[in-house]
């Protein structure tokens, strides 16, 4: 269950922290997740340390580039999306009203990218697999299971995201708030909300727990903090939490895709 070998175009499939500490950041993630942690060197220096549990990969860690450091960006967890092409998705999504701040790069032979930021402002990355997929397990405790955009204009995000991916959004009845589902053909993929007044437009990584309550234990105890919830859903219940390094995530315990 939740193995995969190929992500379809449209897919969120892969999900990647930039920290001011990866280190702390390694253990953090493998007290709460699980994760055991290969540091692979990068041909500009440092390493870009992957994630994996039962030998799959599931997420990376690396270390913010000085740019966003000397912006005074928080650290930060990154969405990628795959795509048959970043260099047509990167085009399509300026035509759209976004901005491209890392134009399509090889990444060695795993792969080829960009950093896109939406019409309104919610950063994420569009992923052009070669040798390497994203994340081999989605789906379980541990892993990859949900991406939700936070946006201003929830009818504008809609519009700029079904242009560039072919989503087809899906109203969510029952919901304190307007909430769209994404479906990218017949799966769903993440979903959409209106963001609050105090929060910046972007999109928030969830990763499926066994427990959500005995989660947040755990992320205060490893030096971590709650900010929301546990909520309970239909589905299961959320909560979001920071990382001792301020990164915020998302962290579900329920029902699960396949």
């Amino acid at each position: 269950m939740g193995e995969r070998t190929q992500h379809a175009p449209g897919t969120f499939s892969w999900a990647e922290l930039a920290t001011t500490d990866a280190d702390t950041a390694k253990a953090f993630y493998a007290g709460l997740f699980g994760w055991q942690a290969e540091d692979l060197p990068v041909p500009e220096g440092g390493y870009y340390s992957m994630q994996r549990l039962d030998g799959r990969d599931v997420a990376a860690i690396a270390p913010q580039p000085q740019a966003q450091r000397d912006a005074g960006a928080p650290p930060a967890w990154n969405s990628y999306i795959t795509v048959e092409s970043a260099d047509g998705a990167a085009a399509r999504a300026a035509e759209l009203g976004g901005t491209v701040h890392a134009p399509p790069f090889d990444v060695l032979d795993a792969g080829r990218m960009a950093v896109i930021q939406d019409s309104q402002g919610a950063f994420f990355m569009v992923w052009e697999p070669k040798n390497n997929i994203g994340a081999g397990l989605v789906n379980v405790p541990g892993a990859l299971c949900w991406n939700e955009l936070a946006a201003a204009d929830l009818d504008v995000a809609a519009d700029f995201y079904a242009n560039l991916f072919g989503w087809r959004m899906e109203p969510s009845e029952g919901m304190p708030m307007r909430y769209m589902m994404i479906k990218n053909g017949q799966t769903t993929n993440g979903g959409m909300r209106e963001k609050q007044p105090q929060e910046p437009p972007y999109w928030l990584v969830y990763f499926a727990v066994g427990d959500a309550d005995a989660a947040i234990e755990k992320v205060k105890e490893l030096g971590g903090s709650a900010i929301a919830g546990p909520y309970e859903m239909a589905m299961g219940k959320i909560a979001v939490v920071q990382d001792p390094q301020g990164a915020v995530l998302a962290l579900y315990s329920g029902q699960l895709e396949a």
